[in-house]
C-alpha cells in the first residue's frame, strides 16, 4: 500500500506499508515531524541533511530524523535512493517555508481583505446574473409569448404553447442556476485557498465534482453498446404492442371475428399479453442495464422483491380475481346481480374491484376477491331470452277453489304492467300446509333494473283482485277461521290519504 505525506494539501512525496507499518501510519507520522519543524521558527529548514543510515536514506533537521526511505520507496518513483532523497528534502525545505509565510500575522490579515474583496465582487456578480436573466426572460416573453400564441392558433392548438414557453423558461432558469452555482464554486476555492487551514479543501473542491462527472462519462461511453441495445429493444417492444394492440381493438370492434372468442374479451386479453410482452422485454434488457451485474443492483432487487412479495398478496389475488370474473363472465357492466347481501346494478369492473349501485344509490366498492370467493346472483342474463321470472307466493285456504285462485293470480300478472304476456305467466302449488295452500305466482318480464316496481305493482294488484273476488289471504300466519273474512271492500279502496286513479 502506498500513502502520500501532504502538507497544506501539497503533496510532498510518497510512502510505502508494510503490513506491521502501514503506508498511512508512516505517513503520518513523518508528517507531524515536518509540521513540529515548521512550527519551530528558530529552526532553520535549510538544515536539513541527507544522511545513510543502513539500506535507507533519512532526512535528518538538528539531529532528529525526519523520514527515512527505503530502496521500495525509490521503486515506487522509478529513480535512485539518493536522487529520492535529494528531491524530497527541497520539496520539504520549501513547504516549511511556504507554512511559516502562509502563517504569518500579516499575510493572514492581507488575505482576509483579499477575501472581503472576492465576497463583495461575488455579491455584485450574483445581482448582475440575477438581474440579467430577469431581462431575459422578459426579452423573451415580450418577443415570443405573443407569436407562440398565434401558432397555437394557426395550428388549432396540436401545439401548446404554454407548454412551449414552459420549456423554454426551463432552459433560462437552469442557465442562472448554472452560472450561479459555478460562481459559488470559484468564490469556494478562492476562498478557502486564502487560509492554510482550509487550503486542502481548495485543492478537492474541483475534484469532488468533477471526479464523479468523469467516472459518469466514462461509465456512459463504457454502456454505450448496451444502452443502443436497449433503446432498438425498447422500438421493437413498443411496436410490438402497437400491433397487438390494432389487433385486439380491431377484434373488440367486430371487424376481425373469431369463431370461439368473444369479442368482449379482447381488451382484457390485451392487457394481459401486454403485461407478459413487457415482462419478457424486461427479463431480455436486464442484463444489458448499467449496473446490473453489481452487488447494489442485486441487492436493491432483491429488497423491492421481498417488500413486493410481502405487502401485495391482497393487491395481486384481487388483479387475479378480476380477470378470473372477466373470463367467467359472471356479470357485465349495466347488469343486475346480487351477491351476499348486497344487490344492484354493476356501474364498473376494474381489475382490483368491482363498483355497484345499489338500490338506494349508494356506491359499493366491493374486492374482486370477494365476488370470486361467492355466489353471484345476475338477475340480468336472461331478461331478454326469455325473461326474468318474478314470483311471490300466498297463502289460501282450502275452502277456495285451487282453480279460482290460479285464475286470479294470473288476472293479477295481467293487471301489472312490465310483464310480458310472452311467455306467459304460470302458477304453482308449492305446497300442501297444515292450514292453507302455498300458491306461487310466476310471471316473465324484461327489464331486471325495475323488478323491484314490478314485485310492488304485482302485490297490490293481487290484493285488489282477491278483494274483489272475496276471497281471504291466508298467509303468512293462520290461527283460526275469523267471523268475518279480512277483506277490504272496494268502497275502502282509496280512503284518505289514496287517491283514486281518476282523482
Amino acid at each position: 500500500m502506498v500513502a502520500p505525506v501532504t502538507v497544506d494539501g501539497q503533496v510532498l512525496f510518497r510512502l510505502r506499508g508494510t503490513s506491521a507499518l502501514p503506508a498511512w501510519f508512516r505517513a503520518r507520522e513523518v508528517r507531524q515531524r515536518i509540521v513540529a519543524l515548521a512550527d519551530n521558527t528558530e529552526q532553520d529548514p535549510a538544515a536539513i541533511t541527507v544522511e545513510t543510515i543502513g539500506d535507507g536514506v533519512a532526512l535528518v533537521a538538528n539531529e532528529e530524523t525526519l523520514v527515512i526511505f527505503y530502496p521500495p520507496d525509490a521503486e515506487l518513483e522509478q529513480v535512485s535512493l539518493q536522487l529520492l532523497a535529494t528531491s524530497s528534502m527541497r520539496r520539504v525545505i520549501h513547504a516549511v517555508g511556504d507554512y511559516r509565510e502562509m502563517r504569518a500575522p500579516e499575510r493572514l490579515l492581507r488575505n482576509t481583505g483579499i477575501l472581503l474583496g472576492i465576497s463583495l465582487l461575488a455579491a455584485l456578480l450574483y445581482r448582475a446574473i440575477t438581474a440579467l436573466f430577469g431581462w431575459l426572460n422578459r426579452l423573451v416573453e415580450r418577443r415570443l409569448k405573443g407569436q407562440l400564441e398565434q401558432i397555437e392558433q394557426a395550428s388549432h392548438r396540436v401545439i401548446n404553447s404554454r407548454q412551449i414557453w414552459g420549456w423554454l423558461g426551463g432552459i433560462l432558469r437552469g442557465l442562472r442556476t448554472l452560472m450561479l452555482f459555478l460562481l459559488v464554486l470559484v468564490w469556494l476555492e478562492t476562498a478557502l485557498g486564502l487560509y492554510p487551514w482550509t487550503r486542502p479543501l481548495a485543492v478537492d473542491i474541483f475534484r469532488l465534482i468533477l471526479d464523479p462527472l468523469k467516472e459518469m462519462s466514462a461509465g456512459l461511453v463504457a454502456s454505450l453498446p448496451d444502452l443502443a441495445f436497449l433503446a432498438v429493444l425498447v422500438v421493437v417492444i413498443r411496436f410490438f404492442l402497437r400491433v397487438i394492440h390494432t389487433f385486439f381493438a380491431r377484434v373488440d370492434r367486430g371487424w376481425i371475428r373469431l369463431e370461439t372468442f368473444d369479442r368482449d374479451l379482447a381488451l382484457p386479453t390485451y392487457r394481459i399479453v401486454r403485461v407478459v410482452v413487457i415482462v419478457f422485454g424486461l427479463v431480455i434488457a436486464y442484463p444489458y442495464i448499467p449496473g446490473s451485474d453489481s452487488e447494489a443492483f442485486k441487492g436493491m432487487s432483491i429488497f423491492f422483491g421481498v417488500i413486493l412479495s410481502i405487502g401485495s398478496s391482497s393487491f395481486i389475488a384481487n388483479i387475479i380475481a378480476g380477470y378470473s370474473l372477466i373470463y367467467r363472465r359472471a356479470f357485465r357492466e349495466g347488469d343486475r346481480i346480487r351477491v351476499g347481501d348486497l344487490e344492484g346494478e354493476v356501474v364498473d369492473m376494474k381489475t382490483m374491484n368491482t363498483r355497484i349501485r345499489s338500490l338506494k344509490n349508494e356506491e359499493i366498492n366491493v374486492p374482486n376477491s370477494m365476488l370470486l370467493g361467492s355466489a353471484v346472483i345476475n338477475y340480468s342474463s336472461y331478461q331478454r331470452d326469455p325473461g326474468l321470472i318474478l314470483h311471490t307466493e300466498v297463502g289460501i285456504g282450502y275452502d277456495v277453489s285451487w282453480r279460482q285462485v290460479e285464475a286470479m293470480l294470473l288476472q293479477a300478472a295481467r293487471r301489472t304492467q312490465g310483464l310480458r304476456t310472452e311467455p306467459a305467466p304460470f302458477v304453482l302449488q308449492q305446497s300442501l300446509g297444515d292450514f292453507t295452500v302455498v300458491y306461487q305466482l310466476n310471471a316473465y318480464c324484461d327489464d331486471a333494473r325495475n323488478m323491484n316496481r314490478l314485485y310492488s305493482a304485482l302485490h297490490g294488484n293481487i290484493q285488489d283482485v282477491f278483494n274483489e273476488y272475496g276471497v281471504q289471504i291466508m298467509s303468512p300466519n293462520y290461527v283460526a277461521d275469523p267471523d268475518q273474512a279480512k277483506l277490504v271492500p272496494p268502497e275502502h279502496w282509496y280512503a284518505a290519504p289514496a287517491q283514486s286513479p281518476g282523482g
